[in-house]
């Protein structure tokens, strides 16, 4: 679904001010408040430990809110069992039954409701063509790959056209060739079905291949919700920098501020950066660019920030070589040079010129 089309309806899911704690002192969960539209894919993305996965169980009725109210097409359902809320689930461990064939896997839930025979077998083929593997009605789940599984699971979250379907880190299990594919293909069912999909994961990649919204967890609270390009291009402070992406952070103060420009002293340098989250001459700041903002060998004047590296590593990755550089105090910053026609050649120990613009490099919070 385009983002406008999203934009433009009313919320199927709303938190309002959710709270929750489990042992009635700490809170895992703090005043969390968002909306997600019908036919969106929001994507929950923080660290282990940050509330991500709690708010997927308060969604789906396996845990209690300790403060607050989730409502689905604006009626609450805190009193609401799971089974009732008309909300599919998918997980990592895909929750397969072994000693059913795969049609009474995933005709389960239309049992469990009662559909007639004839309708339950509709569904069940109508749902295994979806997810492209017709005529695998009468195969259990052992003669399955880990990809065939997860679809399977897949398939059984669908079967009943359920209104909100949750997925909790539902490629976890898979290596690295089968996850990406999977990603693909559950984005495709998203849109070609015009499916309302929350989906929990600590993989970024997994966060920005997939989704039409991220909510950035840590700590309990979403510490920035964006579209994609948006979250990895505008992080609005530090720990969401560092999270989404390869980052460059330069540590250092204020020192000027002029509109939406401050210089920055970092070590006995001057730096110029996008003023994003510093109020004042004196805030301690964490800049944050990345890699590929960086050029090599800029032309004079064509940059506000041009200073002189020594490059300490080099890593040939095919498209591009990772260049590690020591500049302005950081031994760990990192180039991306393209691996194109007449690019720049460097070795180990070289002494090269680096620049980048102030758009690119933002004043974020220093990071403790």
């Amino acid at each position: 679904m385009a983002a406008s089309e999203i934009e433009n309806n009313k919320p199927l899911v709303r938190f309002e001010h959710i709270e929750k704690s489990y042992d009635g002192e700490t809170l895992v969960v703090k005043d969390l408040n968002l909306d997600i539209a019908r036919g969106e894919f929001v994507t929950m993305l923080g660290p282990s430990g940050s509330g991500k996965t709690t708010c997927l169980m308060m969604l789906s009725g396996f845990e209690t809110p300790t403060n607050g109210e989730i409502y689905l097409e604006d009626r609450p359902i805190g009193s609401i069992p799971p089974h009732k809320r008309n909300i599919g689930f998918c997980f990592q461990t895909y929750a397969l039954f072994p000693h059913m064939t795969i049609s009474e896997n995933i005709a389960y839930p239309l049992r469990v409701r009662k559909m007639p025979k004839n309708e339950i077998e509709e569904k069940v083929s109508k749902t295994l063509e979806m997810v492209e593997l017709p005529g695998f009605e009468g195969r259990r789940p052992a003669q399955l790959s880990g990809g065939q599984k997860q679809r399977i699971a897949l398939a059984r979250a669908l079967v009943f056209e359920p209104q909100l379907v949750l997925m909790d880190e539902p490629l976890g299990a898979l290596d690295k060739n089968l996850r990406e594919q999977m990603q693909f293909e559950i984005k495709a069912i998203h849109e070609n079905f015009g499916l309302t999909v929350v989906y929990v994961t600590h993989d970024q990649s997994e966060a920005l291949t997939m989704s039409n919204r991220i909510a950035v967890f840590e700590d309990g609270i979403i510490q920035q919700i964006s579209t994609p390009d948006i979250l990895y291009e505008k992080p609005e402070n530090a720990f969401v920098a560092q999270f989404i992406g390869e980052n460059n952070k330069l540590s250092g103060e204020v020192i000027d501020i002029e509109g939406d420009k401050c210089t920055v002293k970092v070590e006995e340098m001057k730096v110029t950066a996008l003023k994003v989250n510093v109020n004042e001459v004196g805030d301690k700041t964490s800049l944050s660019l990345r890699p590929e903002r960086v050029t090599v060998d800029p032309e004079e004047g064509s940059l506000e920030n041009v200073f002189e590296g020594t490059v300490r590593e080099l890593i040939y990755l095919g498209d591009h070589i990772r260049t590690r550089v020591n500049v302005c105090g950081n031994n760990d910053f990192v180039i991306k040079v393209p691996n194109s026609s007449g690019h720049l050649v460097v070795n180990r120990d070289n002494k090269i010129k680096v620049g980048w613009s102030y758009e690119d490099c933002r004043a974020l919070d220093a990071l403790d």
